[in-house]
C-alpha cells in the first residue's frame, strides 16, 4: 500500500493519469501532468515502492546532488500529489510515473486503491500515439468513456481498437471491474516528428480535459511553445522535398477525409471554449 504524507479531507477529487513509455508518444501524455503539477503548484503526497514493478537495469535509478549537498538516489516510480485548483470546484489528484515492467494488475490495484482511499470518484487517462497525421492540422483526439452521461456529453465513440495494450488500458480494465467511472484520451502525434516534446499534442489534451470539466485550465506558456513547436516542423519540413510533399499527402488526406459536419462540430466547441477563457479574463 502507498503511505501518504499529511493528506486533508479532499473534496470530491477527480484523478488524472498518465504514465512515460509505450502509452507517451512524444511525451504529450505524460507532458500533461507535468503542465497541471507546475500550473497548480500540486504536492506530491507519496509513492509506489518501485521494487515489485521495474527492472531497474530497463529502468536505471539516478544519482545526484541534492540542495544540502548530500548524494542521493531517485528511483523509478510512480507518485500521487494532489491539487486544489482556483478555477475547480473539486479537488485533483494527479498520478504520474513509468509503465511498470512486471506486475501491472497488481501495480493498477495499488494506484486504484490509493485513489479510492484518498475518496477519487472519477478517473482520467492520458495516451498519445504515433500515427499518419499531419502537424500543420489539429492534433486528432480521441475519448472513451464507461458513464453514458459523459459519453452523450461529449460526444465519445466506443473504442473499436484490438491489439497490444499499455498500461493505461489495463488501468482502464481495472477502472470497470471495480464499477470506477473512467475517462480516457488519447492523442494522434504525426510519427515523422516523434522526438519529444510535441507541446501541440500536450496542448489538445488539456483542451480535452477542459470539456470534460467545463473550466478554463491554466495554459502558461503551452500554447506559444505548440505554436513554436509547428513553426520548427515547417522549417524542417521546408528543407526537404520529400518531408514536404509527405506533409502536403497528409494534409489533403486529412481534409478530404473529414466529415465537414464533424469539422464544423470541432471549430464550434473550440469556439465556445475560447469564448469561456476570455469571458473569464474579463
Amino acid at each position: 500500500m502507498i503511505e501518504f504524507d499529511d493528506v486533508p479531507d479532499l473534496v470530491d477529487p477527480i484523478v488524472i493519469a498518465a504514465f512515460e513509455g509505450w502509452n507517451d508518444a512524444a511525451d504529450a501524455a505524460s507532458g500533461v501532468v507535468d503542465h497541471l503539477i507546475d500550473a497548480w503548484g500540486a504536492r506530491i503526497i507519496g509513492a509506489i515502492d518501485p521494487e515489485e514493478f521495474y527492472d531497474f537495469q530497463v529502468n536505471r535509478p539516478m544519482v545526484g546532488t541534492d540542495e544540502n549537498g548530500h548524494r542521493r538516489i531517485t528511483w523509478p516510480t510512480t507518485r500521487l500529489a494532489i491539487a486544489s485548483p482556483p478555477d475547480l470546484d473539486r479537488d485533483v489528484i494527479l498520478v504520474r510515473g513509468i509503465e511498470p515492467n512486471m506486475r501491472w494488475r497488481q501495480f493498477c490495484a495499488e494506484v486504484l486503491a490509493a485513489c479510492d482511499e484518498l475518496g477519487g470518484t472519477l478517473v482520467v487517462t492520458f495516451g498519445a500515439l504515433l500515427a499518419d497525421t499531419p502537424h500543420t492540422r489539429p492534433i486528432p483526439v480521441s475519448g472513451t468513456a464507461t458513464e453514458p452521461d459523459l459519453v452523450d456529453r461529449l460526444s465519445l465513440e466506443p473504442s473499436t481498437y484490438e491489439g497490444p495494450t499499455g498500461v493505461v488500458g489495463v488501468l482502464a480494465d481495472a477502472c470497470a471491474r471495480l464499477d470506477m467511472p473512467h475517462v480516457s484520451y488519447w492523442a494522434a502525434i504525426p510519427h515523422y516528428v516523434a522526438q519529444p516534446p510535441c507541446p501541440k499534442g500536450t496542448l489538445a489534451l488539456v483542451g480535452a480535459l477542459e470539456e470534460l470539466l467545463e473550466a478554463n485550465l491554466p495554459l502558461g506558456e503551452l500554447a506559444e511553445d505548440a505554436r513554436a513547436w509547428e513553426r520548427g516542423v515547417d522549417e524542417l519540413a521546408s528543407e526537404d522535398d520529400e518531408v514536404a510533399e509527405y506533409v502536403r499527402a497528409l494534409e489533403e488526406t486529412r481534409d478530404t477525409t473529414e466529415l465537414p459536419e464533424a469539422s464544423g462540430e470541432a471549430i464550434a466547441r473550440e469556439f465556445q471554449r475560447y469564448l469561456k477563457r476570455t469571458q473569464s479574463e474579463d
